[in-house]
């Protein structure tokens, strides 16, 4: 089995004549935790779409798991990838035990005539306890708390026991102490998995968890750095990649950004 999860060289996505990716490069191997970070309208969730295997580039290659895009069955391909997005649509108001299940199914509802096993149920109660939500497994879906279904999306992520695990904004809409709770369950995940690859995209350094190994700052569709997340979101970087002044921090293993003075 490949280290290598991610290899993308000269990845361009245009759409209506805009690029909205050029010139992407980027790899990401086993145990390594990317952010993607940037502007509104610098490409975050673009590139986050075809790491999913949910989209195509223009031009340049972009290999996942090993298999290049357009020579592989995507649907094959993204069993192996889990998604996590606040998001998700739900059509029935399944429980949490019912929504991590539908993990092994890629679908938003549980399918007809579908049984889990023993073993997948035994495999998804586990998973609902990593996440901190054991006592909520019968709970329905309307009426969990933001935050409660950002870790049940987790859960749900990891039934398909995935190499590589895509995190699209999972902190939106959540309050202080319910982003605090996520990315405690995010760092704990990363240590339980330590051969799972990550990729979050996010606008806010504080939403990063400190398990974040390596990041990349878009800025207009382009990389404005990459590399080790230390020697990336730093002071003049960030403020190159949102075109504005700001200082940047890190205590305890977190980011924050504030406007420089």
């Amino acid at each position: 089995m490949t280290d290598l999860l991610v290899s993308a060289t000269g990845l361009r996505v245009t759409r209506s004549g805009r690029d909205l990716l050029h010139d992407v490069d980027l790899t990401v191997r086993r145990g390594e935790h990317w952010a993607l970070l940037g502007p509104n309208g610098a490409g975050k969730s673009t590139l986050l779409t075809v790491l999913g295997a949910a989209g195509h580039p223009t031009a340049g290659t972009v290999e996942l798991l090993g298999r290049r895009l357009g020579r592989v069955d995507v649907r094959e391909l993204r069993e192996h990838i889990g998604h996590v997005d606040p998001r998700h649509r739900m059509l029935s108001p399944l429980t949490v035990l019912e929504t991590v299940l539908t993990g092994l199914t890629g679908t938003a509802d549980l399918m007809l005539r579908w049984e889990p096993t023993p073993e997948q149920v035994a495999a998804a109660r586990r998973h609902v306890a990593d996440v901190g939500l054991e006592a909520r497994v019968d709970s329905r879906w309307p009426v969990l708390s933001q935050g409660e279904r950002g870790r049940a999306l987790i859960a749900r992520a990891l039934m398909s026991e995935p190499r590589l695990l895509l995190l699209d904004e999972p902190a939106t809409g959540l309050d202080v102490a319910a982003r605090e709770h996520l990315l405690e369950t995010v760092d704990a995940l990363r240590q339980r998995h330590p051969d799972l690859g990550s990729v979050m995209v996010t606008h806010h350094l504080e939403d990063l968890p400190a398990s974040t190994s390596h990041a990349m700052l878009l800025r207009d569709g382009a990389v404005v750095a990459q590399g080790p997340a230390d020697e990336v979101i730093t002071t003049g970087a960030v403020s190159d990649a949102f075109a504005f002044p700001l200082t940047v921090s890190r205590d305890g293993g977190r980011w924050q950004a504030r406007r420089a003075r």
